[in-house]
């Protein structure tokens, strides 16, 4: 191979690779989020688990990003580990959709109706089709759309390079021995757990493999071997995801690599102890493009139909190589739904992210609350316990919003990205009404350590105007959570109540001023008190004016 076939090879990898992201990409982004919405609910059933690891990974193409996604699920605590296990088989069994539209690149023949099916005669197509929709249309699904055409040209065009670039290759005595010395299974199946852990992605390696095969110098002897330790080296991408998360997430990926690991075991086992007794003619035969998407599949259905039943044994086997700790930290679990694995699928990041914002409106809720019973009795075990769920709260704020503008910097379909937009507007607001409900108990701390009360009027209208204001903040809580006012007479009414009795507070206070039942200084108190009411209905009719356009 000379050094101008060398580039070839290097270039038409790059091409694959380009390609394979490409179409990732526009497939994850007309998924909107939906796919893994699907996956994290649908996976208690282990048969449901496989099928639909299955057919998320045949539609995102990418076994690893679904691993991926799993491992983040598990981290978030919304999937736990024994449903993993039937989702990581399905995703084996998706990825090996990849290498059957490979094998497109083995057609050949003079009929005109094969002809169409070679992809040097449909890729230009599909490219230029993809080309026209990203340039001269505005719909944002049509786009992407095109970028999955274009995408996928671009692989088949990768993949017709690294054959043009390997067919020298045929006629050289060192790729021959090299070739003879991979028929050893041990060498064959390092070979391919190196290669496809070096690149990440099994679908590459895999089309790396076809590739060769196109030349006529791979034997059956050699190519079974690769394929297996291929369905190894591809748990590399579980294992780094799985770095800094939780210990089942770190579980998830041993399952991973347990499944393909027992899997490739089992079957050089069975297929080399059958191979001593029956001889099987077709292993020095020259691999072909199609008979590798064939051992890949037949691989990993026939590993998945093993080894399912014996799912519980593949997860005590994980926990066993990590075992628990004595003390696991689950105070900040809500803020495991923001994890960094979903910001390659911003969709989902974004539905993530709602999930977090619906929990700190029911915390401020809560806090509220709390803040207002404080008012009218204080005690100081609440008044702690308060301060601590309000330190609790700042840190989902400052979390929730270094998510949200990551996110940002992701390609969004138009309806995420103006979820997005309205998430980051709620977010300011609520963190204000946090702030003005923690004034407020402040105010009773205050009241109580200078042994302050107001008037039991004073204390009866507060403490209607509160209620109110609750109620107000309960509304809120709930137009955010269903993305929908669909109350509009009963949210007006009730911002008007608010406002009415706000008004009537003011107007007694200004009443028992004039007849000297409250001090000047206790007057200043109640103002502020007022005012920090009057502030959280307005941030409460900021955010509920998000969700009414």
């Amino acid at each position: 191979m000379t050094i101008f076939e060398f580039l070839l090879l290097i270039g038409g990898l790059a091409l694959f690779l380009y390609g394979m992201n490409l179409m990732g990409d526009g497939l994850k982004q007309i998924s909107g989020g939906k796919l893994e919405e699907i996956l994290e609910k649908l996976t208690s059933n282990p048969i449901k688990g496989v099928l639909l690891g299955a057919g998320v990974t045949a539609i995102i193409q990418s076994s690893s990003a679904t691993t991926v996604m799993v491992v983040g699920f598990v981290n978030s605590g919304m999937m736990q580990l024994e449903q993993t296990v039937g989702v990581i088989m399905g995703a084996n069994i998706g990825t090996t959709v990849t290498s059957w539209l490979l094998s497109l690149t083995g057609i050949q023949g003079e009929n005109m109706w094969i002809r169409l099916l070679e992809p040097s005669s449909f890729s230009p197509v599909l490219a230029i089709t993809g080309v026209i929709l990203i340039m001269l249309t505005k719909d944002r699904k049509k786009k992407d759309l095109g970028t999955i055409f274009v995408g996928f040209a671009i692989i088949m065009t990768g993949m017709e390079q690294m054959s043009n670039a390997v067919t020298p290759l045929k006629t050289m005595p060192s790729f021959q021995n090299l070739m003879i010395q991979f028929s050893n299974p041990l060498y064959g199946v390092l070979a391919g757990t190196i290669l496809t852990a070096i690149i990440q992605s099994s679908s590459a390696s895999v089309g790396i493999l076809q590739a060769l095969c196109a030349t006529g110098a791979v034997p059956y002897s050699v190519a079974i071997p690769i394929i297996m330790g291929q369905n190894i080296g591809t748990c590399i991408t579980a294992v780094l995801a799985s770095i800094g998360a939780s210990k089942n997430s770190k579980r998830t990926a041993c399952i991973h690599l347990y499944f393909n690991l027992i899997g490739t075991i089992l079957f050089l086992i069975v297929f080399y102890t059958a191979n001593q007794f029956l001889h099987f003619t077709f292993l020095q035969q020259a691999a072909s493009e199609v008979g590798i998407a064939v051992i890949h599949s037949a691989f990993n259905i026939s590993a998945t139909i093993v080894l399912l039943p014996f799912s519980k044994y593949i997860v005590l086997l994980a926990k066993k190589t990590l075992p628990d700790n004595k003390k696991d930290d689950e105070n900040m679990a809500v803020l495991r739904l923001l994890d960094s694995r979903f910001l390659d699928k911003p969709g989902y990041a974004v539905t993530q992210a709602k999930k977090v914002t619906g929990y700190i409106a029911e915390e401020t809720n809560t806090i509220f609350a709390d803040a207002k019973s404080l008012l009218f009795q204080y005690q100081k075990e609440n008044f702690q316990d308060l301060k601590q769920r309000e330190n609790a709260l700042q840190e989902y704020f400052k979390k929730l919003n270094h998510y949200l503008i990551q996110i940002s910097e992701k390609n969004l379909s138009e309806s995420d990205g103006y979820l997005l937009d309205m998430l980051l507007q709620c977010m300011g607001d609520f963190e204000r009404i946090e702030k003005h409900t923690w004034e407020l108990a402040e105010k009773s701390y205050e009241l109580k350590h200078q042994k302050k009360a107001f008037s039991k009027q004073a204390q009866n209208d507060l403490q209607h105007m509160l209620d109110e204001l609750e109620f107000m903040l309960k509304l809120t809580s709930h137009i955010l959570q269903t993305e929908n006012n669909k109350m509009p007479e009963t949210i007006q009414s009730q911002k008007t109540d608010v406002e009415n009795f706000l008004a009537k507070c003011k107007k007694n206070h200004i009443k028992r001023l004039r007849k000297k039942k409250c001090t000047e200084e206790l007057g200043i108190e109640y103002m502020n008190i007022l005012f920090h009411c009057g502030s959280i209905l307005e941030h409460c009719v900021n955010i509920i004016k998000c969700f009414s356009s």
